[in-house]
């Protein structure tokens, strides 16, 4: 529980119901936000702060510790908020199922010093925490199997280190992964990938990587656009069941 945030709520004469109908959230969302852990998203942080007459940084401290890039703040309060995250990963394991070996892996060759290395790992690992909570959302993931086959410079160990972990993830309860087999040859995934994330009030946001820079979208039309891919990319896939047995086999690959 955020005492800080209860008692703030308690002396403003504000309840869950009353926040949410001035912020324009799901009353479910106002509530959380008196919770450990659970923080306002980034465009309504202040505005919820203000109405409590109190600063954001004495309502959650944690914000002032975050170590993720600025620019991906507004993404990760939207993943630790979502009831579901449909992911996509065609060249990458996604972050919430990485090691730390392999997250540093990916940041190989980018022009970073050591220490934003360690805090670009460190913010990674730190968001898995959501798969782990008491009521975490439902995680589908779906990825490509050249990713299972893709090592970073022969680090054979990094790559069973990674393949195992993953599958004892895929055995979580609100965790499904499933992987789209080499086999299938053309598929929709081809494009790219992307994440779907499904709020509490039944909104999708979606958060779209690029080279340069990546994108959040809310916008119908390219939502749907997504959400007809997803389902063209997952019905390529292999079965929960069947996906699990290559993860495991991808392990004992690499040993």
């Amino acid at each position: 529980m955020n005492h800080a945030v209860v008692a703030a709520m308690t002396e403003a004469g504000e309840t869950a119901d009353s926040l949410a109908a001035q912020i324009g959230v799901d009353p479910k969302t106002a509530a959380k936000w008196a919770s450990h852990g659970r923080i306002p998203q980034t465009r309504h942080r202040a505005r919820v702060a203000a109405i409590l007459g109190r600063e954001v940084a004495e309502l959650w401290p944690d914000v002032l510790k975050r170590r993720e890039p600025a620019w991906f703040r507004p993404w990760a309060d939207i993943e630790r908020e979502a009831v579901s995250l449909r992911w996509f990963e065609l060249a990458w394991i996604p972050g919430l199922l990485q090691t730390e070996a392999y997250a540093r892996a990916t940041l190989a060759g980018e022009k970073l010093t050591a220490e934003e290395v360690d805090q670009l790992v460190a913010a990674r690992i730190q968001r898995q925490a959501v798969l782990h909570r008491a009521n975490p959302p439902m995680l589908i993931a779906v990825i490509d199997e050249l990713v299972l086959r893709r090592t970073a410079d022969g680090e054979r160990e990094l790559m069973r280190e990674q393949c195992t972990h993953l599958a004892a993830c895929a055995e979580l309860p609100t965790v499904s992964v499933h992987v789209v087999p080499a086999a299938v040859g053309m598929y929709s995934g081809l494009g790219g990938p992307f994440i779907l994330a499904e709020q509490d009030n039944g909104a999708a946001v979606a958060h779209v990587d690029g080279q340069a820079q990546a994108q959040i979208l809310e916008g119908a039309a390219e939502i749907a656009t997504l959400i007809r891919r997803w389902e063209r990319i997952r019905g390529e896939a292999l079965s929960r069941s069947q996906s699990l047995n290559m993860l495991r086999e991808a392990a004992r690959s690499w040993t």
